[in-house]
């Protein structure tokens, strides 16, 4: 059985939600990420902070990405999955809820992220396919985490 902490991206680092933006920005570009786990004061996950909710949450908005946290993005309830899931469990995670990048906890920490790379590095292309045409092809606004 293929686990989710067996195709995850392991070393993802949580940015706290009283961090700002610019910050988290920086942190992306040193970690040479798109997405950062938000964790709340007890290293929790509370929510997702992309590249593109900065830009577009933030800076297209006329907002100082110096005065805006990164908690003040969080939004929703935030999807993860625990480290030993099973692959399927991920894809039907990731599918249901349309997300692109998901999170992995273990013993209530973040062990890691799984992303679309993850999942086209280590599934049959035929699965990889199936996943990205259930979370791109639907009609409703889908999410960018």
């Amino acid at each position: 059985m293929t686990t989710a902490g067996d195709i995850m991206h392991r070393g993802a680092q949580w940015i706290p939600a009283h961090e700002t933006l610019d910050r988290a920005a920086q942190l992306m570009r040193e970690l040479g990420v798109g997405a950062l786990p938000i964790s709340d004061e007890n290293e929790r996950l509370c929510g997702i902070l992309t590249d593109r909710d900065i830009v577009i949450g933030c800076v297209a908005m006329g907002r100082d990405p110096s005065k805006v946290t990164a908690g003040e993005m969080a939004q929703g309830t935030p999807r993860w999955i625990d480290a030993n899931a099973d692959i399927s469990d991920v894809l039907r995670e990731m599918k249901e809820h349309q997300i692109r990048r998901l999170p992995v906890i273990d013993n209530k920490r973040l062990v890691g992220m799984i992303s679309e790379a993850d999942l086209a590095r280590n599934l049959p292309e035929s699965d990889v396919a199936h996943w990205a045409e259930s979370v791109y092809a639907r009609t409703s606004a889908p999410t960018t985490h």
